[in-house]
């Protein structure tokens, strides 16, 4: 089956016309100035075609053509990562463009694709929390769950930070995969939360202690600013207001986003259209004591058929080189 790295058959459409457009305006061009000079040019009628399927292959290799998988061997660190993110109503703010949520789905698909041979696992929460994907190795099915995450997924009611920490601790003692031969190897815990900080739950003390003693760190990311925007009602029309008729401004809240991270050995991260932190935070990640044995996996890859039309291309471009139009003849 004919897959594609890049979809975005609009712009390679636009690009392929553009192409058009200006190969036909330089045919044009050449051909009118030799007429007036009295010489032939119809070594144009071989030209033309070429470079317009050169361009088109090129836009092809572009677009990064896969047909079928292949085994692709990667090694494991031991590592487990758990997303949590929050899907209450503030995280449709649109202070962070397009809005909190959908930046945040976007920074979470590059932290999937930079762990392809290690577990993750999706925790999503807002009044309440639940485990939306557990923890598996198909990196596609956790995709999917990601980009459908919506504000809508939870109940309406104030925000908790405690919920989902509640959640992972529950989550820490299945996580180790039953094995025929003895207990699993310990494996590296780590949980990545993402949210605007807004929390009206219960005091975070007594569950950081206990994840502290786990070893699992929590990195955070602290989406939204401090300015904040106006959280859109549902539908989106106009904005919620309060009792008294005003506009309800969600703000970023850092202080307790940096208490979770400090208390349990990780690190916080901005996340808004000044600050990206998704670097540093990937590097932390990678950074990880490994667990006592790392494992080797075979992964199936799409297998990108790139060079195919990019080898067409350049030879269809060399044999334009070598047909040459004469337009002008000087004598002396």
């Amino acid at each position: 089956m004919l897959t594609w790295a890049y979809p975005d058959f609009w712009a390679a459409a636009a690009g392929l016309a553009l192409v058009l457009l200006l190969l036909v305006l330089y045919t044009g061009r050449t051909a009118r100035l030799g007429r007036r000079l009295g010489l032939g040019v119809g070594r144009l009628a071989w030209k033309l075609p070429l470079r317009l399927v050169a361009g088109a292959l090129l836009l092809i290799a572009w677009l990064g053509p896969a047909l079928g998988v292949r085994q692709q061997a990667v090694r494991s660190s031991g590592q487990d990562v758990w997303l949590l993110v929050d899907v209450s109503r503030s995280m449709d703010a649109a202070d962070v463009a397009p809005t909190r949520l959908l930046r945040t789905q976007a920074a979470l698909n590059e932290v999937v694709a930079a762990f392809p041979a290690d577990r993750l696992g999706l925790i999503v929460f807002g009044s309440q929390a639940y485990v939306q994907c557990p923890l598996t190795y198909d990196q596609a099915s956790l995709q999917l769950f990601l980009n459908t995450l919506s504000t809508r997924l939870t109940a309406p009611g104030p925000t908790t930070l405690r919920a989902p920490l509640d959640l992972l601790l529950a989550r820490l003692g299945s996580a180790a995969p039953a094995s025929p031969t003895g207990p699993a190897p310990p494996r590296t815990v780590a949980a990545v939360l993402a949210s605007d900080g807004e929390d009206f739950g219960e005091n975070l003390e007594p569950v950081l202690q206990t994840l502290g003693r786990t070893g699992a760190r929590v990195y955070t990311v602290g989406v939204g600013t401090a300015a904040g925007g106006p959280v859109p009602a549902p539908g989106g029309r106009t904005g919620l207001r309060d009792a008294q008729g005003r506009p309800v401004v969600s703000r970023l809240r850092e202080a307790p986003l940096l208490q979770i991270a400090a208390r349990t050995g990780g690190q916080y991260v901005a996340l808004n259209d000044r600050e990206n932190g998704l670097a540093s935070l990937l590097t932390s990640l990678r950074n990880l004591p490994p667990a006592t044995v790392a494992t080797a996996r075979t992964v199936a890859v799409a297998d990108n058929r790139y060079r195919y039309p990019l080898g067409i291309a350049l030879a269809l471009l060399l044999i334009d080189s070598l047909i040459t139009v004469r337009v002008l003849r000087l004598e002396l």
